[in-house]
C-alpha cells in the first residue's frame, strides 16, 4: 500500500462530491453512499469521523418534474427546474440517510456567500455545528438564486471550497470514469503534475472527460489546504470504504508544497479576481521572494475596475501571473500612483508615500 494512501484511515473530516450522471444512472445511487457513509462512521466510532456530501442533480430532477424535455437554455427555467427539482433531490438524500440512523441536513450557497468573509464564517459555523451534532450536510448551489456571476461554475469547485471550511483531510471526487486517464487510457494511481504523464494530462491531451479538467483543478485546490484528494469511481460498489482502506483506487493527489492557512486559499481559490495590476520584472522578482509587498514604484500600469479589498491578479511584465492578492488602493489610484515614490506619490495620492501600499504581502497568495 502506498504511503499516501495508507494515510486515509485516519481522516476524520471527508468532503464527498456526486454528480448528476451518478444520480441519473443509478436510482439507488444515494441509499448505497448512505451506507457506505454510515458503514465509516462505524468503523470510527461514530462522531469521530464526519462526512459532508456536495450534491448536482437539481436541475436535473427538476426538468423531470416540470416536463421539459431537454435542459432549457434560458435562465429563469433553469432556476425553476432548481426550484422543483431541490426538494425532490433533499428528499432522496433524506430518506437515504434517515434508512441508516443518520440525519442529514440541507445547505445551500452560492458563490457569493463564500466571497464575502463575513457570509463566510457563518457558513463555516453553521456546517461546523451540524458536523458536532452527528448530522451529514448536504451541500449544492444555490441554482434558484445563482446567476452566472454569484455561480461556482460547477460543484466540484463547490466541493474545493467547501473542504478547507469544514478542515476536511480528505476530499473525494465521484466521477463516471476510473479516475484520471494517461493518453493510453490507464487509470493514474497517483497524480504527480511535475511527471511526464502529469504534464501531458495538464496540458489537456485527456481532460474534458466527465467534466475531467474540473475534478482536476478542485483536487489541485484541496491539495494546497492540506486535504487529500482521491477521484474516484462513482459505479463501484463500496468504493468509499475503498479509498478510507488505502486500497488502489480511482487517482490520488497528495498535498503538495506549502499549505495555505484558510484566509490566504479564500485569496487564491474563491475571490474572483476583480482586475489586474500589471508590475515590473524587478517588482516580479522581489514579490517571488514572498518578503515583499507590492509598492506603487513597481507598477506599470492596470487593467479593469477594483477598490480596496477587491481580489486583483498580479501579472508580471511577460504576461505570466505572479499571484492573486487583495488590493489595499481602488485601481484608479494605482493607476495614478504607478511607477512613483517619495514625494511624486505623495502629491498625487495626497498622503504619505510611507503608508501606500498597493497589495501587502499578508495579502498575496504566490504561484496560485
Amino acid at each position: 500500500m502506498a504511503p499516501a494512501r495508507s494515510r486515509l484511515g485516519k481522516a476524520r473530516r471527508v468532503v464527498v462530491k456526486v454528480g448528476s450522471r451518478a444520480l441519473a444512472r443509478d436510482a439507488g445511487f444515494p441509499d448505497r453512499l448512505a451506507r457506505e457513509i454510515a458503514a465509516a462512521r462505524a468503523a470510527a466510532r461514530g462522531d469521530a469521523r464526519a462526512f459532508v456530501v456536495v450534491s448536482s442533480g437539481a436541475i436535473a430532477l427538476g426538468c423531470e418534474r416540470l416536463g421539459y424535455r431537454k435542459r432549457p437554455s434560458d435562465m429563469g427555467a433553469l432556476q425553476a427546474a432548481a426550484a422543483a427539482g431541490q426538494s425532490a433531490l433533499m428528499r432522496r438524500w433524506d430518506e437515504a440517510f434517515g434508512a441508516v440512523g443518520l440525519t442529514s441536513a440541507q445547505v445551500l450557497l452560492t458563490h457569493a456567500d463564500l466571497a464575502d468573509r463575513e457570509r463566510l464564517n457563518n457558513a463555516r459555523d453553521a456546517l461546523g455545528a451540524l458536523l458536532e451534532a452527528g448530522a451529514v450536510p448536504v451541500v449544492n448551489e444555490n441554482d434558484t438564486v445563482a446567476t452566472d456571476e454569484i455561480r461556482f461554475g460547477d460543484n466540484d469547485q463547490l466541493a474545493s471550497m467547501v473542504a478547507p471550511l469544514v478542515a476536511a483531510e480528505l476530499l473525494v471526487l465521484l466521477t463516471d470514469v476510473e479516475g484520471v486517464l494517461d493518453p493510453r487510457g490507464d487509470r493514474i494511481p497517483i497524480f504527480d503534475e511535475r511527471s511526464e504523464v502529469g504534464k501531458v494530462v495538464t496540458a489537456g491531451a485527456v481532460v474534458g472527460r466527465g467534466g475531467m479538467e474540473s475534478k482536476l483543478d478542485a483536487a489541485r485546490k484541496a491539495a494546497r489546504a492540506g486535504a487529500t484528494a482521491v477521484i474516484a469511481p462513482a459505479g463501484r460498489d463500496g468504493v468509499l470504504g475503498a479509498v478510507l482502506a488505502g486500497a488502489d483506487v480511482g487517482t490520488l493527489f497528495p498535498p503538495v508544497g506549502e499549505v495555505l492557512r484558510a484566509r490566504k486559499h479564500w485569496i487564491a481559490y474563491t475571490l474572483r479576481p476583480r482586475g489586474t495590476v500589471l508590475v515590473d520584472e524587478g517588482a516580479a522578482r522581489a514579490l517571488a521572494s514572498g518578503k515583499s509587498s507590492l509598492l506603487p514604484i513597481g507598477v506599470l500600469g492596470v487593467r479593469g475596475e477594483f477598490g480596496p479589498g477587491d481580489g486583483v491578479l498580479v501579472v508580471g511584465p511577460d504576461g505570466a501571473e505572479v499571484g492573486r492578492g487583495l488590493a489595499r488602493l481602488g485601481a484608479l489610484d494605482v493607476a495614478r500612483a504607478a511607477g512613483k515614490k517619495g514625494s511624486a506619490l505623495e502629491l498625487v495620492l495626497g498622503r504619505s508615500a510611507d503608508d501606500v501600499v498597493v497589495v501587502h504581502r499578508d495579502d498575496l497568495v504566490l504561484g496560485a
